[in-house]
């Protein structure tokens, strides 16, 4: 629920600030506003989360999200709200999802605890629910845009953080996790010794380290790809915004379908060999297709594939992480790498933007191909990575498989 309204926001946020302001310039300032100190707070959350639990800092975010995304129609609706005061709430707002989606992420190992899952399972799930969230969110946006304006969309992504709220809290009642648990050992260190405990136990591990980096360079990868590229090919090739609709629907799609079938059978898989073959499949072919200027379907056809095969990826390189991470660290240490992983996004559309606009489309959807290719096949020249394939002892798994 909380995905599909922030998928709304992504499409209403702009609309909103194009038809009150007409300026692109204040459009991308927004976009500012809200990543910075998302990336921030989900770094400072880390120890917060570890200290008083997942499920409470999951809570307190969501009801907080409620209340301060759903300001923006109301004031906008009574002719109060400026534009520095909308920054300030679109700022807010990204300080609140850190914190928030990291919470709801570090909950994975004892959800898979919990029901004595494999680890791949719960990765599993969680990546078909972000990936069929992406889809409907962007077809919803739309039509509410359309149909209610920008601002009353706004309104249904307040209201999607308060139905999580209650779904979480139902699903997860006080006096049922180990946040709970009287017993339960506590890290009584102050908040920058935890800070830089997670940080230590980060860049210790050979594999976290070399996940992060391959997925940060690969967010700007895909950034460079699906904010200016796939835009740009629509306009000049593809015939209009329809053809883009369309491309990222049945990424997003076949993605879903992956990672379900992830879900259902990936313990199964060796996580090595999958991790390399799904990227040779996703990465370069899908820049290759756009750079020949192949026919639509040629390039949806491409998409079916490529996004099939990334659906197995989050859920494998999900697994590993949580595996890998001491249960008293997994706020700290999951939120480090995922605000790492976010931290060169913002460079994505400048990234695309200078490599469109220096030497054209089709050469950009190359280059930008070849380096995502060395980016993600790098694993295959280093022995470190085939460290991938270590999984936790079957009694583990039984009692405690996230550990």
């Amino acid at each position: 629920m909380s995905l599909v309204g922030t998928r709304v926001s992504m499409v209403a946020l702009p609309f909103f600030v194009l038809t009150t302001t007409g300026s692109p310039e204040k459009t991308g300032l927004v976009a500012v506003a809200e990543m910075l100190p998302l990336v921030v707070l989900k770094v400072l959350g880390g120890p917060v989360i570890d200290r008083v639990g997942a499920r409470r800092v999951a809570l307190t975010c969501d009801w907080a999200s409620l209340l301060v995304v759903g300001s923006v129609p109301l004031l906008h609706e009574a002719g109060m709200l400026s534009f520095p005061a909308f920054l300030a709430l679109v700022a807010v707002a990204g300080a609140l999802r850190g914190p928030g989606d990291a919470a709801k992420a570090s909950l994975a190992p004892t959800l898979a605890t919990t029901a004595g899952v494999p680890m791949e399972r719960v990765t599993g799930l969680s990546s078909t629910v972000e990936r069929t969230a992406s889809m409907l969110g962007a077809a919803l946006a739309g039509g509410l845009v359309a149909v209610l304006g920008a601002a009353n969309a706004l309104a249904v992504d307040a209201v999607s953080f308060g139905v999580s709220a209650l779904l979480l809290a139902w699903a997860l009642p006080a006096g049922t996790r180990a946040e709970d648990d009287p017993d339960a050992p506590t890290d009584d260190a102050p908040y920058f010794e935890q800070l830089r405990e997670g940080w230590r136990f980060l860049r210790s591990d050979p594999v976290l380290v070399g996940i992060t980096v391959m997925v940060a360079l690969t967010n700007l990868l895909d950034l460079a790809w699906s904010a200016v590229m796939v835009p740009v090919w629509g306009v000049e090739r593809a015939g209009g915004a329809a053809a883009v609709g369309l491309l990222f629907a049945t990424f997003s799609g076949a993605s879903a379908v992956g990672s379900l079938l992830a879900a259902a059978y990936g313990e199964r898989l060796p996580r090595y060999a999958t991790y390399l073959a799904c990227f040779l499949v996703t990465g370069l072919p899908r820049f290759l297709v756009m750079a020949w200027d192949t026919p639509l379907v040629g390039v949806l056809a491409v998409a079916v594939v490529a996004g099939f095969a990334a659906g197995f990826l989050n859920p494998i390189l999900g697994a590993v992480i949580y595996e890998r991470i001491p249960p008293a660290l997994v706020g700290r240490v999951s939120s480090l790498s995922t605000a790492a992983c976010f931290a060169l996004m913002p460079l994505g559309g400048l990234v695309g933007g200078f490599l469109v606009g220096g030497v054209g489309l089709g050469a950009a959807m190359a280059l930008t191909g070849v380096a995502y290719f060395v980016v993600t096949m790098l694993p295959a020249v280093d022995p470190r990575w085939r460290d991938f394939d270590r999984r936790p002892e079957p009694a583990v798994t039984a009692g405690a498989s996230a550990q």
